[in-house]
């Protein structure tokens, strides 16, 4: 994550600071890494792709955050489905995210 001292990516019913002006709503799609399509620990797998798919979406959101000169984003929703190739015996998870993009306001609350 690029920001340390302030906290710029804000999930669900979280809210963004009153100061944040909305600029924009956008969405974004990531895979997270394979693992083996097997049965044998498939919970554990999962939650190694479910961590993996959240990490790899925030620090995806981070670069967009700054690319777009925003300061914040408040995540609204989230879609996550299981992915399979049998010819590789491999499965992952598939997200689409969607948020909305802040910038902080000159004007005071």
């Amino acid at each position: 994550m690029v920001r340390a001292a302030e906290k710029a990516i804000y999930w669900h019913r979280e809210l963004p600071p009153l100061n944040a002006e909305p600029i924009g709503e956008r969405f974004i799609e990531i895979n997270s890494m394979h693992v083996p399509g097997t049965l044998a620990h498939r919970d554990e797998l999962w939650n190694q792709c479910y961590d993996d798919l959240v990490d790899k979406f925030a620090t995806e959101l981070d670069r967009e955050i700054l690319r777009l000169g925003a300061q914040y984003a408040h995540v609204l929703s989230e879609s996550i489905d299981s992915k399979r190739n049998d010819v590789a015996n491999e499965a992952w998870l598939h997200g689409s995210f969607a948020y909305v993009v802040y910038r902080r306001s000159a004007k005071p609350v």
